[in-house]
């Protein structure tokens, strides 16, 4: 067994919920980190919402955090080519829930800093 193929039944074994083909993306795309991106996540529900594909809330926070994703072009084009597999309507609501979630991390901050 090659160690993507080991790391990606390592992390089955801790997330059974993670579809084979979707831990196997991540094991590609993330290597490793796979790990950190998944972090306690015990179900599903833990992933947070799908934006459509295998995409997850969870995977793109890690790219905003880690990657400084900024937009829907960033996860979909740049950082994964999920952007064959989403529709125009699934990009267009990831970009928008990007655009609430660095908003309301901006407005935490300034208030935050007063």
């Amino acid at each position: 067994m090659d160690g993507a193929a080991a790391l990606t039944a390592e992390l089955r074994a801790r997330h059974p919920f993670v579809a084979p083909e979707h831990m196997a993306r991540l094991v590609r795309a993330y290597g490793t980190r796979a790990g950190e991106l998944l972090g306690a996540a015990t179900g599903p529900a833990d992933l947070g919402r799908c934006f459509g594909a295998d995409l997850f809330e969870a995977e793109v926070r890690y790219l905003m955090d880690e990657e400084w994703a900024q937009t829907a072009e960033d996860v979909l084009w740049r950082r994964s080519k999920l952007g064959l597999r989403l529709t125009r309507d699934e990009a267009r609501e990831l970009d928008a829930w990007m655009a609430e979630l660095r908003a309301s991390l901006a407005d935490a901050s300034d208030e935050a800093a007063e």
